[in-house]
């Protein structure tokens, strides 16, 4: 048993998260994950409405009694979802650990420390990092470079993000971008994380709601097989290369371009019909560098107990063998 400062503090067994991922973290997947002893998340904007995340909560109960949160991605939008009732439907449902991502949640802390609600911040630079630990949150997530999604633009990765805000915050920091494995939940412990989030290797489970395209895709790629996007447009992300997101790298690569010029390719009713028809070249999907990780597709509590298995062999066996 590995007791950090994250399993305690959010009782759970293992310190290990299943991050919040847009049209994946659905109840089949984060029932499995909180079944397994690790911390799940729904995503509560893969739900068309605060009504359908209640639904989509009380659904994830009848699969587990263990806990598990919701994951509030902030982002600015010329139509923004009603996220005042996102943060109601999450509270007046019981949920009492939340991970909130893009823009600070500070204008919602008041509603959830009203409730009891623990809130995890994602954020991709110590700057930000300090910012959330100022107004509340009880831990944070921390993005190095190798992460899925958007890992920022100072390009910094895990092996030196991750102890520099070890050493500036007094909060959990739970490390993110590059993991996998038990051999890199033993490097996070090192570099002084609580926890490790993952999600590119929650993809690669038996449990993960996508097209089995999309796992083979995972079985046969490697580190050099993702794409950096949007970098012009100072919104860097990470997704799987295939011929779109090849493509849309080239057009920005063009003096004149705009975010325009590829906006249809990236639409996100592109990247569903990839995870549910599995047509890998319809669109963008996310995966981090961690895909050259992944060699099979087990069940989640498998890869869980693996996890932890292997990692306190490690920290048991083989470093204890290196001292003197």
């Amino acid at each position: 048993m590995i007791t950090t400062r994250f399993t305690e503090l959010f009782g759970i067994e293992h310190p290990v998260v299943q991050g919040g991922m847009q049209r994946v973290s659905k109840a089949e997947l984060v029932a499995a994950v909180a079944n397994a002893g690790a911390l799940g998340f729904l995503s509560a904007l893969t739900q068309p409405t605060p009504q359908a995340l209640t639904a989509e909560i009380e659904r994830t109960r009848t699969m587990t009694a263990k806990p598990f949160g919701v994951n509030l991605t902030i982002l600015p939008s010329l139509n923004p979802p009603p996220y005042e009732e996102y943060v109601q439907a999450i509270i007046d449902a019981g949920i009492k650990v939340v991970e909130t991502a893009g823009r600070s949640p500070a204008p919602f802390m008041p509603a959830f420390n009203a409730a009891g609600v623990k809130v995890i911040h994602k954020c991709t630079s110590v700057k930000h990092a300090k910012k959330a630990q100022e107004v509340g949150c009880a831990a944070v997530i921390i993005d190095g470079f190798e992460a899925a999604g958007h890992p920022g633009e100072d390009d910094i990765p895990s092996l030196v993000l991750l102890p520099r805000a070890v050493d500036e915050l007094a909060i959990p920091v739970i490390a993110c971008g590059g993991f996998s494995d038990g051999r890199s939940l033993v490097a996070a412990l090192a570099l002084g994380a609580d926890a490790v989030s993952m999600g590119t290797r929650f993809l690669g489970t038996e449990e993960a709601p996508v097209h089995a395209n999309l796992k083979q895709k995972l079985l046969e790629a490697s580190e050099l097989d993702t794409q950096l996007i949007f970098r012009k447009f100072r919104n860097t992300a990470r997704v799987f290369k295939n011929a779109i997101a090849v493509e849309v790298a080239e057009i920005e690569k063009q003096a004149e371009s705009e975010f325009g010029d590829v906006a249809e390719l990236v639409a996100g009713k592109r990247g569903a019909v990839v995870l549910e028809s599995g047509d890998m070249e319809h669109g963008i999907w996310w995966a981090g560098v961690s895909a050259g990780l992944i060699h099979d597709i087990p069940s989640v509590a498998d890869l869980v107990a693996r996890i932890v298995g292997d990692a306190e062999h490690i920290i048991r066996q083989r470093l204890a063998a290196l001292t003197i």
